[in-house]
């Protein structure tokens, strides 16, 4: 199964296929019913997938300057005039969060794109 990193690199490409539209709320939904799909399944959360679940929110807001309990889906969308929009700023601040540091989800990604086999979609 793709981990989360490899999927979110599929919605971006084309996210009417997975979220009907480009939606930063559609986005943050799809995240958690994949999160918790995987633990129903009893399928172990990759270390690639705990970074960003315990760290996007923190990172986010420190480099928006910005305490807040709102999520992080919430966040990216006040600064932004759609939801479209908040979905395009997601991906570039996602890969501002991936270049950060030595992240775990960065070394993720390096396999995958290193990898000879297609992924496969369950």
């Amino acid at each position: 199964m793709s981990d989360l990193l490899a999927i979110l690199q599929k919605i971006e490409a084309k996210p009417g296929l997975y979220l009907g539209r480009a939606s930063i709320s559609d986005l943050f939904m799809f995240i958690i019913g994949y999160r918790t799909a995987r633990e129903e399944l009893g399928i172990e959360t990759t270390e690639a997938e705990l970074d960003f679940y315990g760290e996007f929110q923190p990172w986010l807001q420190k480099r928006l300057k910005i305490t807040t309990s709102n999520s992080w889906a919430k966040i990216i969308e006040l600064g932004c005039s759609s939801e479209k929009e908040a979905f395009e700023r997601f991906f570039r601040l996602f890969d501002e969060f991936l270049q950060d540091d030595d992240r775990a989800i960065t070394q993720s990604a390096t396999s995958i794109e290193n990898s000879a086999e297609p992924l496969e979609v369950q």
